[in-house]
């Protein structure tokens, strides 16, 4: 069964969506959402409902908003094409609290003159914050392309590099 569930966060709305098989699908409801989930939520494919598998995404997300969480422990399953899902799999091994430029991204899947591609295949991801696509920074190093706007890309890694630097310092109460 496809169903989906939606999700507050201190960045507002997010929808989860899942197959059955693994989380499909998370993004911010005030970006556009993909056509295709819009499609199956209208005709009736995908139904709301409280899985077992979208409320444990749920309690996962509230732990890393909160904090508490680092790395997601969920089964995924997104749709991509063999290059995008090699991608996609690059940026989850990007450190929490770390940034990787495109060019790097490129390097890491063997593709380094692949730089256009990986922007393109990180623009297509559609497991936003689980498959971190927000680490991802220009050679630069400027924030720049997050399908969700640069608003929410420069709150995540705030956030990350906050929790990040807190769980680094060393205790002064020994």
């Amino acid at each position: 069964m496809k169903a989906y569930k939606y999700i507050q966060t201190p960045l507002g709305e997010y929808l989860l969506a899942e197959n059955g098989k693994g989380i499909t699908f998370l993004e911010h409801v005030e970006s556009e959402l993909d056509p295709r989930i819009e499609k199956e939520i209208s005709a009736g494919e995908m139904v709301e409902a409280d899985t077992p598998l979208l409320l444990e995404g749920e309690r996962q997300l509230q732990e890393y908003f909160r904090g508490e969480r680092q790395e997601f422990d969920l089964p995924l399953d997104a749709a991509g094409t063999t290059f995008q899902l090699k991608v996609w799999e690059a940026l989850r091994q990007i450190p929490y609290g770390e940034t990787r430029s495109y060019k790097e991204i490129a390097i890491a899947v063997e593709n380094p003159k692949g730089v256009r591609a990986i922007g393109m295949a990180n623009n297509r991801n559609p497991i936003s914050i689980i498959t971190p696509c927000h680490r991802v920074i220009g050679t630069n190093g400027k924030l720049v392309g997050y399908a969700g706007g640069l608003h929410l890309k420069e709150y995540l890694l705030n956030h990350e590099t906050k929790v990040a630097n807190k769980i680094r310092l060393p205790r002064t109460d020994i």
